[in-house]
């Protein structure tokens, strides 16, 4: 049986192990929260004392972490997981990170006699819980395959981006996207209500026409216009618009290293910034409606 350390419980790593565990992996987990540890010890999972705790005997090393800072203060120096773990170990990062900080970490393994894939996730909460998640990946396509079973256990779709730092760029380019996507569509929603149309009538003549796309068809950012949606929902849920704030930084960041050339990313993310400004971060993403929503 393949045993495996997951370090990172929160909205998206915990639904991951649990996932894991009911596949029948052996998993040891480690999360500085103590209901979040709880919930994969009553699922089955061991509860470790901390992340070296959990590495302990495992030949798989998973993380879900907040930002590239975290995954360098777990893997990398003395007291990294990197000192510690025994030669040939696999370690997946599927935290969203800098394409750079995904190659720093990466270079450290490979010195530590380690294997390191990036492994950044699409498909959100419910992607996570329903393990149908999409794992862009970056790394050497032999670790790719070893690490196929446990991503097949996660997820539904699994594409190889390329080398490390890969599955970050292309992560951050399709959430870049994604963030230009909604803001549009919110955009023309709220166009045509001020003009006098009903906005899920219009919806479904977009998403018959030339205007149609993802967040239209399937996470209208209209309340009302689809029961799914967080829109529905007072925009709970979902993808928070700090962390979509947080993917658009990293793509600009990604822009100004590269010398690309993002207005529209660019654009994207002063919308967002100055929506989370407005006390809005913890709402989902497609809340940037409010922005240009007609106000009485």
């Amino acid at each position: 049986m393949t045993h495996i350390a997951f370090i990172g419980l929160g909205n998206m790593g915990g639904p991951m192990a649990l996932n894991l565990v009911a596949k029948g992996f052996s998993v040891a987990a480690f999360d500085l929260s103590a209901d979040a540890l709880a919930r994969l010890q009553a699922a089955g999972a061991r509860a470790a004392s901390s992340a070296l705790d959990a590495a302990q005997g495992a030949s798989v090393v998973i993380s879900m972490l907040p930002a590239g800072k975290h995954v360098q203060a777990l893997y990398l120096g003395e007291q990294g997981l990197f000192a510690s773990l025994p030669k040939g170990t696999l370690v997946i990062d599927c935290s969203t990170i800098a394409a750079s900080d995904a190659r720093k970490v990466a270079d450290a393994a490979t010195a530590a006699g380690l294997r390191m894939l990036d492994a950044p996730v699409s498909g959100g909460t419910a992607g996570a819980a329903a393990g149908t998640l999409t794992f862009i990946v970056g790394g050497a396509e032999a670790d790719l395959a070893e690490a196929r079973p446990l991503l097949e256990a996660m997820g539904k779709n699994i594409f190889h981006a390329g080398g490390n730092g890969a599955g970050q760029t292309a992560k951050i380019c399709n959430n870049m996207l994604l963030g230009i996507l909604m803001a549009g569509t919110a955009e023309a929603l709220a166009l045509g209500v001020k003009n006098g149309l009903d906005p899920k009538v219009l919806s479904d003549i977009m998403s018959k026409s030339s205007g149609r796309n993802w967040a239209l068809e399937l996470y209208n950012p209209w309340p009302g216009v689809m029961d799914t949606a967080p829109a529905s929902r007072g925009y709970s849920g979902g993808f928070m618009t700090a962390l979509m704030l947080k993917d658009l930084g990293l793509a600009e960041t990604t822009a100004l290293d590269s010398h690309a050339t993002t207005p529209l990313g660019t654009l994207a993310r002063n919308l967002y910034e100055s929506h989370a400004a407005a006390g809005h971060g913890q709402l989902d993403f497609s809340s940037i409606l409010q922005y240009f929503q007609p106000q009485d």
